[in-house]
């Protein structure tokens, strides 16, 4: 059985079940779906790509899709997510990007634009049903046409809305690895006046994973983080859409906060955000309105939408991976940042960078000033899709069961089952799990009023999940 599936943001799977004709065929069956709204003329589409080792091969499966079904397919080349679905929203045409984000070299993904941006889990839906009518043999098409606009229109975004000073006077270390944001982060921090040491460059694809940090990242922030070497340390996962930011001591600012920070540099007043984020999101007062979603892009968006319908107000959406989704055109003095309703890293690095230029005590006193408790999560890998529904319906169904597993930890008083199973405890404390969306994992989160107290409940957390886990296998 194929791996492959629709996670929270495209599909994913193996590079043994996605390159060659499977990546041909799941493009030629978004094609069929796109094309439903094409109007005349030549038919174009955008393909980007990532850094990991396989994605060259499979933009170019891409491609040969595209050609057999007579569309002009157009090679942006290596680039982040966000820049390739700036540049299809603004030519009017779909685009797909082939990554596989966070998750190991061994696995690969696609991710689907429409010319009107993200696609909805209803195009999710369309896409699995057009997927029988492709033909089994899609033959191989000469290379697309490159063109190298889009990467460099992402750049220009930042570059013509923010004042050339926003980071004067700070020295960022810029964690590179394989990230395909790798240079073009150097460039628009250094385009605004920060000192950029570049740092830890790899030759192969490292998955950096922004909600549960590898021990080797925060080792290397810790070193990197000599008293007094940098303002802060940021990186990106491998697509670009997740930032990673640390406080000048090494220390990873939460996703979550990242998020906050943007909507109050940019004055959003209304926030659409998973339930996986804090409490924080309210209790900052940063918003007048705070609406929850399920856990991925496609719902926040929705939950983004519903703000505007209802007019509430311009509207900011991000994620507790601290990917930033911009739902409204914010305009300053006369500059216009448009609207990217599509997950971004690179915004809430330089709002989290003019945070804390502007704060005393730099950004680690910015984000205490949220009120932001304390937040942790983690995951368990390798934990087959069956056994995860297994152990959340026990969880969710069984309160006998749920009591007395989690009794250790504290009461229970309420839970929430809009993703996952999420617990608020007798002392206030969270903890919720759900499963992954885009890899067989198992992912437990926190929230307390002490560092202690969460750390001790993550714990607790993972080696109960894996306990229950394992003996039901």
């Amino acid at each position: 059985m194929s791996s492959l599936k629709f996670g929270t943001s495209g599909l994913r799977g193996l590079v043994t079940d996605l390159a060659g004709q499977p990546a041909r065929r799941w493009t030629a069956a978004f094609l069929a779906v796109a094309g439903q709204a094409e109007r005349g003329g030549v038919k174009t589409v955008l393909i980007g790509r990532d850094l990991r080792s396989s994605s060259p091969t499979i933009a170019q499966d891409c491609a040969a899709a595209a050609a057999a079904l007579g569309w002009k397919a157009i090679d942006c080349g290596a680039l982040p997510t966000p820049a390739l679905a700036l540049a299809a929203m603004e030519r009017g045409v779909p685009a797909v990007m082939v990554t596989g984000s966070h998750i190991p070299d061994d696995r690969n993904g696609l991710k689907f634009y429409l010319a009107s941006g993200e696609i909805t889990k209803e195009d999710e839906a369309a896409i699995r049903a057009a997927l029988d009518a492709q033909p089994a043999d899609i033959p191989d098409a000469p290379p697309a046409d490159t063109e190298g606009r889009a990467l460099d229109a992402y750049v220009a975004r930042y570059l013509d809305f923010f004042p050339g000073d926003l980071l004067a006077g700070l020295h960022v270390g810029v964690y590179q690895q394989s990230a395909v944001a790798r240079d073009c982060l150097v460039e628009i921090l250094q385009g605004l006046g920060a000192r950029v040491t570049p740092l830890g460059r790899s030759t192969h694809f490292v998955p950096i994973d922004t909600e549960a940090h590898h021990p080797r990242d925060l080792a290397l922030f810790a070193r990197w983080a000599e008293p007094g070497a940098f303002d802060a340390i940021v990186s990106t996962d491998g697509d670009a859409d997740r930032p990673l930011v640390t406080d000048a001591a090494g220390i990873v600012v939460r996703g979550d906060l990242l998020g906050l920070l943007a909507a109050a540099h940019l004055k959003l007043r209304s926030i659409a955000t998973p339930v996986t984020s804090s409490a924080a999101v309210e209790r900052s007062g940063v918003a007048t309105t705070v609406r929850r979603t399920r856990v991925g892009s496609p719902y926040v968006i929705e939950g983004m939408a519903a703000i505007l319908d209802a007019g509430e107000g311009d509207v900011i959406g991000f994620e507790p991976n601290g990917g930033v989704l911009l739902g409204s055109q914010v305009s300053r003095g006369g500059r216009h940042l448009a609207a990217l309703p599509t997950r971004d890293a690179v915004l809430p690095i330089l709002t989290a960078l003019a945070s804390a230029k502007a704060a005393a005590g730099g950004l680690r006193a910015a984000a205490e000033r949220l009120g932001a408790g304390h937040a942790l999560a983690d995951r368990l890998p390798d934990v087959p899709a069956e056994a995860s529904s297994s152990f959340l319906e026990r969880l969710s169904k069984n309160a006998d069961f749920a009591a007395v597993l989690l009794r250790p930890a504290g009461r229970i008083v309420s839970s929430d089952r809009m993703d996952g199973v999420r617990l608020v405890l007798e002392d206030g404390a969270i903890l919720h799990f759900r499963a992954s969306g885009n890899a067989p994992e198992m992912r437990c989160y926190v929230e307390a009023d002490t560092a202690e107290r969460a750390q001790e409940l993550l714990r607790f957390g993972l080696d109960t999940a894996r306990t229950v886990i394992q003996e039901n296998l």
